[in-house]
Formats: structure tokens, C-alpha cells, sequence
């Protein structure tokens, strides 16, 4: 026999979820507890024969072999249930309350942080198609609605807004929900609501408010949570602990509003469970004055701190001089991406000049004049300790967007709004959960994914960095494409390290202590570390750069890790892992490059990406190509506007981006994109028509797959055969491509493939008679693999299968005849040695199963040998 249990004191979602498994198991018998919350209760008193629930006492507990358990993972916590589960039984368990040491094991079902535990049921039934009625739909979204506060509760997640859309897809009532979803009080309750009430006291803790309360009666009063919710209402406190003494036990139940208030480890000190903002606990034999005073020796505990202005800030801070003109100052903001900048004289702030002040002034042809004749005087400041509340407050009361940090008299900081927007949302919902087990921080996910993902070497490698990192007292990060790979939990130990100090001491400092050789590059602060094991470590001091015009090489300066990582080319690559001990593990994101990941999407992080560095844009198709993302609409439309700044980009630059674009990766899909963001006319003076040119690469991609499959090595050069088809090749000789050969194998097989081109009509391939393996071999034996499978691209497809199949028996052939086995036969070295071993070649093209001694004989045959 199989049941459907839940938790005692039964509410919305623990009903809805019983009904849901209902569903996903038709033959398990629905038992309700004992005790329900008053709403539930309210609800059942007309809806009650409307499902199909049993009595505890109809139940033979003896045949019972499984229990559906939802919205608890805890068999304590279905009341007087626990002592008729027997230890035979097995358990599917669905819930979204975390996992602690009394979560009893299970082999099936999803436990896992959203907001509701129906979110989880209704995934299961969407995926396996069971229609539901708009009766279950409307329980489902009481469920769903009661346990995440309508979506405002904070562990609502996306989840549960899907499931909300389907359930009323599938017809739920929202008058319904409206209607039961809060009781109102019975005349028991209400009195024991006004004795709470008058028996409280209100504890400031660190800005937080937290109603204390407690009673002591005989008799029993229930649904105390509900009570416990009002009282928070009423009194608008950040979080309410009820402490009700009712015979001989004492129930404690809390509620919290607030970011910075986690109930829960204080519950669990009472034996007791729930959520972070919603938790309950009972205790025998214990009066209500003593649990009051121990849960009041505890509110500190459960408070985090405020954040206040040193946690957040900028530093240092980029200021103008009171003589700056306003056009360099605009120029200034242009560079490094801010909305303004403090006016300093003498060492001490005078005022703040603003973006918009600046463009006020620029528009009345002023940008001449001094930022100090257009600056707010008097700026309003804060303290390194002032909260983010206060903070707050300041920009929304008198409208400022940065705000000084003034520590004995000197300016040591700034808070931007981006600052304050970053540290309420920026490290929010970035968690990654598991079935059967309690969604756990992405600090330490990344932990064990470093571990899973790289050799143990690396992994040494970056925590010896880190924690000499911090003996220097800098601070160290890993960032780049290797963060990106880790999430996508795909192995790279392209090593690039960021220090918040100067990273070529670093190195130095590292050699020094663990041997090994050190490559600086002072121009752009950095530094390689080719550390003993052979792992090389780029370690780079944290910069920001700037253009002095567009597709100019950058310009650098010393920076913070954010500026550093702002300077990237997209979110997807602009993450860090801390190395250093106190947040070792921690995911760095301040341009939400983790959401984007998961997305699926590309997107430069400002408007001016693409001007500033053009080849942006073909990263970007390749990044598209290789991990199948693709662009958002906003970057797609930077990428076609700016898409002309490509003609200022000198053809060496180019040639890197576009080698890594069609050797690396999808060359079809690239031409394809390349297309479609109208680039060619960039590239080359004179584009090939469109179809052609995607029809020739997308030959030529298929074969060099095809190779690549056979195992037989494709040199990189190979790209310029791409960039060949871009051109309209009519001018032979002169096709525009010869500034993109950057090596002497580009040049190489650019040189052949227009020879071959130039040649074509001498070829006689396809003069309708079959031309032989022989003949093809005489033709192009001096010619490399590259620039023939460009060549060979140029022709349909259908007219070149055997031109292919000669270039694959080509380069499979195991010659077997040398210079030594001639000699072997009694010839000495000479001009005939080529020729004999050039006949031998055609022998085994025609004859692959030959023997070498029937070759020999064939050798013999045909040059008269003995």
C-alpha cells in the first residue's frame, strides 16, 4: 500500500501537494494529519468530499511498504504518523524546505529550493501530460500563492512563476484563492492575538525590528503561525517570535520580512523546522518566561549586518581638479564609464560634477569653462560606516546618483547607485541546488566544481596564489574564459589570474618561493608565471583600459577587479572566482554574466563594445558557433551598427579573430552569421555573392570534418580558403585576401590556391570523361592538402566526390617502397630514385591491397630492372 503524507498543522501548499500526488501516484491513499492550519481548515469544510481523503484509523499500517511524503523531508514532522511508520517503509519524498540531519533518506522524488512545493509536483505532471481539473488548478495555486506570498516572498524563484502560469492555463480561479487564502480569525484566536500583543516588547537589532512576545494559557489555541503573521502586519517589525505556553508544552513560531533575517537556525536550536522567514518548533515541560529569554539571547545571531558604505564602495576615487575644463572632464567620463566625478582641491572634496551638469554645458557650447563653475557645492557625504538604508534614503530624498566617503577628512571612496543596485541584487538568486539535498551557496558549488574540473595540479596551483596573494596583502581572482568553462562544467586550464595590487611582484614573489621562471610585460603590468609542473600562469595586475578612438589599442591603467572585468568583451567572460582565504570560492558577477550563461545569451557589457574594440563582433559569432548561444536583440543591433568600424581594423588584427572563426569552429554557421550582419563588404573590396560563397565554405567545412574524422591533420591555413570564397575572385592575383596571411604557411596556401584557381581551365577535370586516381596524383602531387581542399570546393558538389576521394587515399597512403629498399635491389642514388618512387605512389593509389613484393615487381617491370 502506498500513502500521501504531509506535515502537521497542514497548510495551503502541504494540501495542494498531497493533491498533486494524488495525481503522479493514483493508487496511494491521501491521509490528512491531524492538526490543519485554520485556513485549510476554512477551505475543507466545504471542499472536504471533493477529494478522496482516508481516515488514519482505516489505514493498515502494516501493509503499507511507501509513503509519498511532500512539502517535509522530516517523519517527526507528521504528528502522531511518526509512530505508525514502520522501518520497512521506503519514501518518495517532494519538498522545498532544505535538507538537515533528520531528512530521512529517499530514492525518489525532487528535493530541491523553490518557493512552493507544488512548483515541484506540477513540473512532474506537466512533463507527463496528466490534465488537471480547474478545481486541482485553483487548490495548486493556493498552495502556490500561500507559500511565496503571491511571488513576493525572496525564495520565490522562476519556477514557480511557470507553474503559476500553467495552473491558471489550466483554468484555476484567482477569486478563490483570494477568498481562502487568509482565514480571518476565530473569537479563541483573536483574543490570543491581542494578549501577544500587549505582552510584547520591540528589540532593534542592528536596524532591524523584531517583535518578542509571549503567553501562558491552559488550554489550547491553534493556527499560532497565522496569528503570528497578523501581528507582523500590524506592527510592520522585520520579524515577529509568538512564544504561547498552552498546557504543558510551549510552541515558538516566527515570521521575518526582512533580507537580513534568517529564522531558521534559531528554530532549529528548538528542535523545530521550516523556512528562512517562516519557522515553527514545540517544546515539552518548559515555560514560556524561560524559551522567551533564551530566543531573546539569540535574535543577534540570526541578523546579518547591514552593509554599510566600505563594503560596497569604489576605491580609489577618479577625480577632476576645480580648473578642469568641461570637455576634458566629459572626455574623462567617456573613458572610464562613469556618471560623474568629485571636485578635489588641496586635498579636500569642494563639490561633485555630473554627467548631466556636463551636458548642459556642453550644449550651450561651454565645455571651455571650469567644472568648478557647474558643480554642486556642498555634496551631500557619508561615512565608511554609514548602512545601505541610510544610504538609500540619500539618493532617493534628494536624488543623487554617486556619494562621497569622507574618512578623516580625506575623500577614500565613492557609492554609486550601480554600487548599491549590485549589493542588494548582485549575488542574489545565483544558487545552484540537487535533487536530495539542500540548495547550497554557488560559493561552495564552485569549490567542488574546481575540484571536479581541474587536474589537482591547477586547483594546488590557484589556492598556493591565493594565500600568497594574501601574504602580500592583495587579493587575487580567477577570471576569464576558465570561470565561464567551469560553469558550463567543461574542462580549460587557460590559467588568467587578476591581482588587486601589482601582479609582477606577485610572479616574482611566486618564483621566488616555488622556483620556476617569470616573462613580465611592464606595458600592460602582467606577468607569466611557467611554474615547474609546465602549467603556465598569467597573472595580471587589475586594470581598466580606454580608447583614444575607435579600434584603437587600448591604453591602460590601474584599477579595481571591477573596473578590470568591466573592460571585458562579454557578461559570459567578465565572472571571478576569489582565491583569497575569506571568500575562497566566491562567484564574482557583477554584470549578471551567470544569468546569461545559463540563458544561453551574448551581451557586451556598455553601448560602446563594439566601437571600441571592432573584433568583438566576430568573438562574439564564434562564441555564438561554439557554445550554440546567441546574441540578444540589444548586442545584435550594436553589432550592425558599429559593424563598419571593422574597415578600421588593420587585416593582422582581423586575421587572428577570423583564423580562430573558421578553423575552430562552425565555418558554415559563421558564414552564415557573417551574412546576416552584412560584414563581408568589410573584409574585402569586392564580396562574393552570397549563396556561392556559403555553398563553397559550407563544401569545404564538411570535408575538413570529414578529414578531421579520418584523423588525417588539417593545418590552420586552411582559413585563408575561407576568407577566399569571400571575394568575388575575379581579379586573380589581386583578390584582397593576401593582408590577412599573417604566417608563411597562410601565405603559402593563398600563393597555391590562386595558382590553382588561375590554372583551373588546364585541369581538363570534367570533360565528361572519368578521370583517373592516376592521372589527378600527376596533376597535383606538389600541391599541399590545404589550398587543394579550397580548390576542390570551388566546383558543386556533385562534380567533386572524386576529386575528395583522391585527397583521402592521398593522405592515407603508407608509401612502401623508400630510398633504402631501392637500394636494397642494387640501384644507387640518382635523379631516377623520384621518378620510381613517384610511379611507385601511382601503383598503390590504383592497387591498395598490393603487396610490396608485387609492387616491386610491377617497379621492375616497368623501368627494366633486374
Amino acid at each position: 500500500m502506498q500513502l500521501i503524507l504531509s506535515h502537521t498543522n497542514l497548510d495551503f501548499d502541504g494540501l495542494a501537494s498531497m493533491i498533486a500526488a494524488k495525481k503522479l501516484y493514483p493508487l496511494a491513499e491521501l491521509v490528512l494529519p491531524s492538526k490543519l492550519s485554520s485556513e485549510v481548515e476554512h477551505f475543507l469544510a466545504i471542499y472536504k468530499d471533493t477529494f478522496a481523503f482516508q481516515k488514519k484509523q482505516n489505514i493498515i499500517w502494516d501493509r503499507v511498504h511507501e509513503v509519498i511524503l511532500v512539502d517535509t523531508n522530516d517523519t517527526s514532522r507528521t504528528g502522531d504518523f511518526k509512530t505508525n511508520l514502520h522501518k520497512e517503509i521506503s519514501y518518495i519524498i517532494f519538498d522545498h524546505h532544505p535538507v538537515t540531519a533528520d531528512t530521512i533518506s529517499s530514492t525518489k522524488g525532487i528535493i530541491e529550493k523553490v518557493g512552493a512545493t507544488i512548483t515541484l509536483l506540477s513540473e512532474r505532471i506537466q512533463a507527463n501530460r496528466i490534465s488537471i481539473s480547474p478545481l486541482e488548478a485553483t487548490v495548486f495555486s493556493l498552495g502556490l500563492y500561500s507559500d511565496t506570498g503571491a511571488f513576493t516572498y525572496q525564495q520565490t524563484t522562476s519556477r514557480d512563476l511557470l507553474a503559476g502560469a500553467f495552473f491558471l492555463e489550466q483554468g484555476a480561479n484567482l477569486r478563490v484563492v483570494d477568498q481562502f487564502r487568509d482565514a480571518p480569525l476565530n473569537e479563541d484566536q483573536q483574543q490570543l492575538f491581542q494578549l501577544l500583543l500587549d505582552n510584547s516588547d520591540l528589540i532593534s537589532i542592528d536596524g532591524i525590528d523584531i517583535l518578542l512576545t509571549s503567553n501562558i494559557q491552559e488550554h489550547y489555541t491553534g493556527h499560532l503561525a497565522q496569528i503570528t503573521r497578523k501581528l507582523m502586519q500590524v506592527t510592520g517589525t522585520d520579524a515577529v517570535f509568538s512564544v504561547a505556553q498552552m498546557g504543558d508544552k510551549t510552541f515558538i513560531t516566527s515570521r521575518a520580512s526582512s533580507e537580513r533575517v534568517n529564522v531558521l537556525p534559531l528554530i532549529y536550536s528548538f528542535g523545530g523546522g521550516g523556512h528562512e522567514k517562516a519557522a515553527s518548533a514545540m517544546v515539552k515541560h518548559e515555560t514560556a518566561s524561560h524559551v522567551r529569554s533564551l530566543v531573546k539571547g539569540k535574535l543577534t545571531s540570526i541578523v546579518k549586518p547591514s552593509l554599510v558604505a566600505k563594503d560596497m564602495m569604489s576605491s580609489p576615487v577618479r577625480v577632476v581638479a576645480p580648473q578642469t575644463t568641461i570637455v576634458t572632464a566629459s572626455k574623462m567620463l567617456y573613458r572610464y564609464g562613469h556618471t560623474g566625478f568629485p571636485v578635489v582641491e588641496n586635498e579636500k572634496l569642494i563639490g561633485v560634477i555630473s554627467r548631466r551638469d556636463m551636458d548642459k554645458a556642453l550644449h550651450h557650447q561651454l565645455g571651455h569653462a571650469p567644472v568648478k563653475g557647474y558643480m554642486s557645492h556642498q555634496p551631500i557625504t557619508i561615512g565608511l560606516n554609514e548602512n545601505i538604508e541610510q544610504i538609500r534614503e540619500f539618493m532617493i530624498e534628494d536624488d543623487i546618483g554617486r556619494l562621497p566617503v569622507i574618512h578623516n577628512k580625506q575623500l577614500v571612496g565613492i557609492v554609486s547607485r550601480s554600487d548599491v543596485i549590485q549589493a542588494m541584487h548582485g549575488k542574489k538568486g545565483v544558487n545552484v541546488t540537487h535533487s536530495h539535498s539542500n540548495a547550497s551557496p554557488l560559493k561552495r558549488q564552485l569549490i567542488e566544481t574546481m575540484k571536479r574540473y581541474l587536474s589537482p595540479t591547477v586547483f594546488q596551483l590557484l589556492l598556493i596564489i591565493g594565500e600568497e596573494a594574501d601574504h602580500l596583502e592583495m587579493k587575487a581572482y580567477l577570471i576569464g574564459g576558465m570561470v565561464r568553462d567551469l560553469l558550463l562544467e567543461s574542462e580549460n586550464e587557460d590559467i588568467d589570474v587578476v591581482v588587486e595590487g601589482d601582479g609582477i611582484s606577485l610572479s616574482f614573489h611566486l618564483q621566488k618561493i616555488y622556483g620556476g621562471k617569470v616573462r613580465r610585460h611592464d606595458e600592460f603590468r602582467t606577468a607569466t608565471w611557467l611554474h615547474p609542473s609546465g602549467f603556465k600562469i598569467d597573472l595580471t595586475s587589475a586594470r581598466t583600459e580606454y580608447y583614444d578612438f575607435p579600434a584603437a589599442l587600448p591604453k591602460v591603467e590601474m584599477s579595481t577587479i571591477k573596473e578590470d572585468l568591466f573592460r571585458r568583451d562579454f557578461t559570459i567572460n567578465a565572472m571571478g572566482i576569489c582565491l583569497h582565504r575569506e571568500e575562497l570560492g566566491e562567484l564574482l558577477d557583477y554584470f549578471h554574466g551567470f544569468e546569461d550563461l545559463r540563458k544561453g545569451k551574448l551581451k557586451v557589457l556598455y553601448n560602446l563594445s563594439f566601437v571600441e574594440d571592432p573584433t568583438r563582433i566576430l568573438r562574439a559569432i564564434r562564441f555564438e558557433s561554439r557554445f550554440k548561444f546567441e546574441m540578444d536583440s540589444q548586442t545584435g543591433r550594436l553589432a550592425t551598427e558599429s559593424a563598419n568600424n571593422l574597415a578600421s581594423v588593420s587585416k593582422a588584427r582581423l586575421s587572428n579573430e577570423l583564423a580562430r572563426l573558421f578553423y575552430e569552429e562552425d565555418a558554415s554557421f559563421a558564414i552564415r552569421r557573417i551574412h546576416e550582419l552584412s560584414l563581408p563588404k568589410f573584409f574585402v573590396s569586392k564580396p562574393a555573392e552570397e549563396s556561392i560563397a556559403k555553398n563553397q565554405i559550407a563544401l569545404l567545412f564538411k570535408w575538413q570534418q570529414f578529414f578531421k574524422a579520418k584523423k588525417i591533420p588539417i593545418h590552420q591555413s586552411v582559413w585563408i580558403c575561407y576568407m577566399f570564397f569571400l571575394t568575388a575572385q575575379k581579379e586573380i592575383g589581386q583578390t584582397g585576401v593576401e593582408g590577412y596571411c599573417s604566417t608563411k604557411e597562410d601565405r603559402h596556401t593563398l600563393d597555391n590556391l590562386v595558382t590553382l584557381k588561375s590554372n583551373e581551365g588546364s585541369y581538363d577535370l570534367y570533360n565528361g570523361q572519368k578521370i583517373t586516381i592516376a592521372d589527378l596524383h600527376r596533376t597535383f602531387v606538389n600541391y599541399k592538402l590545404e589550398p587543394l581542399l579550397g580548390f576542390f570546393s570551388l566546383y558543386p558538389a556533385k562534380n567533386n566526390r572524386h576529386l575528395f576521394h583522391y585527397l583521402l587515399e592521398r593522405e592515407s597512403l603508407e608509401r612502401m617502397l623508400s630510398g633504402n629498399d631501392l637500394k636494397e635491389i642494387g640501384l644507387n642514388p640518382s635523379p631516377l630514385f623520384r621518378e620510381i618512387l613517384f610511379f611507385s605512389e601511382i601503383i598503390q593509389l590504383e592497387n591498395p591491397t598490393i603487396t610490396k613484393s608485387k609492387l616491386l615487381e610491377k617497379v621492375k617491370l616497368e623501368f627494366s630492372l633486374k
